[in-house]
């Protein structure tokens, strides 16, 4: 009689496999959604009025001032900037797995390109068309507690465990950190984690501009 049952058991069980998968599935959608919350959002007029007073006044003047048609945005890929952010999360828990990531951020240093006759090096990977123009480079930044007890977003370089703790020099300076620099031992060259070079507009078209 029992052995009469089994396809029934069997097909019971798969049914119930199935819908604990699914039901599953939707609460991992569910959580997702919920991480996420709602998009950040800006007013459209604003963004245009906030685009305008730089072109209108800080680009004018810096294009007056150095002779240049200088570059007034700067985009990167996502994929780009996803790598950027993981790899400065995985390398900062790889020495310390306590750090989470509200303590984690990137501070963004407005920069500019060499003059034409100031490369050192990298001007093939980059061009000289942008030779003295605005660009972004990003740097790591560690929540981290500073003398007077306020919490602060320090650079740091996740490549160098040195630059982690902090280093007060002396009671009328400030607290600072420690070299940013991976290790140099045997004469290796130093390298910060940053990132640099998106798709500057000009000399890209700006035809692809919304703004």
């Amino acid at each position: 009689m029992e052995t009469q049952h089994l396809p029934v058991y069997a097909i019971v069980f798969i049914c119930g496999a199935l819908a604990y998968y699914l039901l599953q599935k939707i609460m991992d959608l569910l959580k997702g959604s919920e991480r996420r919350g709602k998009p950040t959002t800006m007013d459209p007029a604003i963004i245009q009025q906030m685009v305008d007073n730089y072109r209108n006044n800080h680009l004018e003047a810096i294009n007056k001032l150095i002779g240049i048609k200088d570059a007034h945005s700067v985009s990167f890929g996502l994929k780009t900037l996803k790598k950027f952010v993981g790899d400065i999360e995985f390398y900062a828990k790889k020495v310390d797995p306590r750090i989470t990531d509200g303590a984690l951020g990137v501070r963004f240093y407005y920069a500019a390109y060499p003059k034409e006759n100031e490369w050192s090096g990298f001007e093939n990977e980059i061009g000289k068309d942008y030779a003295q123009r605005h660009t972004l480079i990003m740097i790591p930044t560690l929540k981290k507690k500073a003398g007077n007890g306020s919490y602060l977003d320090y650079d740091f370089n996740p490549l160098d465990r040195s630059t982690f703790p902090l280093k007060e020099r002396s009671k009328e300076q400030p607290v600072t950190l420690m070299a940013m620099s991976s290790d140099t031992s045997g004469g290796q060259t130093r390298e910060v984690m940053a990132q640099n070079h998106g798709q500057t507009i000009p000399p890209a078209d700006s035809a692809i501009e919304s703004y």
